[in-house]
């Protein structure tokens, strides 16, 4: 095509970023071309995960009904394990669950979530075009004009990356490097299959409810941990790695990951169960220092993953909500923007107005306290220390608690003083 046949905008990349965006500059008129190097939305994407249903709602009010949606997370879970034994927290609300208001979360399968919200996206009026791999960026005069694809090249007023961590979009815009070792972890992911009155026994779940596990103490002390989301009729499992400490631990990455599965604690849950997908991915561990410096130049912009936006609070992990909000920000910039030129400056305008850049920078310090190394090593066994002492009664006269613990501290090879220390250094992170 021409440059005087054009798109208003190209945006690279079928995830929740990317069809958000297109399906609000759709709403809107503009005409959009959401390119997709996979053979459907979803095909390639690995995240557990969940939904947080107010990004959706967003995007436009009553979405979430017709979502492609698994199970309404009733229950947040804390797991921590320490060889056999393992510590299980369970908060339920059934409040997350009340008739007439819209979940507060859902647990989803990627490939079927994104294959509908992109349909979504092209019933708004986009164009999807799946299979395609965009090879290099169109520059003209400074600004980044198009893309070409094979021997095709397709021009747009704008180009918005939504290729996802590490973007090669990015990259070829100027704006990132190579992610680092030390930025990004290893996820690992298996869904398992089983029936759904076996998921509602095991995890005391009523129809259509579901849990949402945080896992800490499953990595063998590498730097990181493990989650598992309930589906309607599968369990999402996985563990996140930094790839540095893998190397220097000895055993790969699916070696530990196995060894996480045949817990006491994990595999009663997996029982039965045949799996039905296993892959890998890079997942972004920065959080808001992650962001890169600078998210556009004229004619282009970075949203979510490949814009660095993921929140991880230890407690949960917050990364399709944010991409989805990053993909309407972007929309907006492009609406509302007369001057192209300006667009960069309005969609960081956009970020901080939709609540995205603050959400971000308010748990800023989470980072500090994860990378307290004893919290994969020392912390989760002193826990479990703690709890069998207090559930222990072998006829023995026993001593004081603040005795047993002084010497549960010293068994996990830990002081008074490293305990106060990294208690200060988390409540200055939080």
């Amino acid at each position: 095509m021409s440059d005087t046949e054009k798109f208003d905008a190209i945006i690279i990349g079928a995830g929740p970023a990317g069809s958000a965006c297109a399906y609000t500059l759709a709403k809107e008129g503009k005409e959009v071309l959401v390119i997709e190097r996979a053979d459907s939305p979803g095909a390639k994407n690995v995240t557990g995960g969940r939904l947080y249903t107010y990004a959706l709602e967003m995007v436009e009010e009553g979405l979430t009904q017709e979502a492609a949606l698994e199970r309404r997370v009733t229950h947040e879970q804390i797991m921590l394990l320490d060889g056999d034994r393992s510590i299980n927290i369970d908060y339920h609300n059934p409040a997350f669950n009340e008739a007439g208001q819209v979940p507060h979360a859902y647990s989803i399968l990627r490939a079927r979530f994104d294959e509908w919200f992109a349909s979504k996206a092209e019933e708004t009026g986009a164009m999807v075009a799946c299979g395609i791999k965009v090879d290099e960026l169109l520059v003209k005069d400074g600004k980044i004009a198009g893309v070409i694809a094979g021997e095709d090249e397709m021009y747009a007023d704008v180009v918005i990356a939504a290729d996802g961590v590490n973007s090669l979009m990015g990259q070829k815009a100027g704006l990132i490097k190579d992610i680092s070792a030390a930025s990004a972890g290893i996820g690992v992911k298996e869904t398992i299959e089983l029936p759904a009155e076996i998921i509602q026994a095991r995890f005391n779940l009523n129809n259509e409810e579901g849990a949402a596990r945080m896992i800490l103490g499953c990595t063998e002390g590498i730097h990181g941990g493990g989650f598992l989301y309930t589906n309607q009729d599968s369990i999402s499992l996985g563990c996140v790695f930094m790839p540095e400490e893998v190397a220097r631990h000895g055993q790969s990455v699916h070696q530990i990951f196995q060894n996480f599965k045949m817990h006491p604690s994990i595999y009663p849950l997996l029982e039965g169960g045949e799996t039905v997908e296993y892959a890998a991915h890079l997942v972004s561990e920065d959080g808001f220092r992650g962001i890169p410096g600078k998210l556009y130049r004229d004619g282009f912009l970075m949203i979510g993953d490949a814009a660095g936006f993921v929140i991880n609070t230890g407690s949960s992990i917050r990364g399709i909500d944010l991409a989805i909000l990053s993909g309407i920000a972007a929309a907006r910039a492009v609406i509302d923007s007369q001057d192209p030129v300006r667009v960069g400056p309005a969609y960081m305008q956009e970020l901080n107005n939709i609540g995205l850049i603050p959400a971000m920078k308010a748990v800023e310090g989470y980072k500090d306290l994860l990378e307290i190394p004893r919290i994969y090593t020392s912390y989760p066994g002193l826990a479990a220390d703690v709890f069998t002492r207090l559930f222990t009664v072998d006829g023995q006269v026993p001593r004081s608690l603040r005795k047993e613990i002084k010497g549960l501290l010293k068994q996990n090879q830990l002081s008074l003083w490293q305990l106060l220390k990294d208690g200060l250094r988390g409540y200055r992170s939080i």
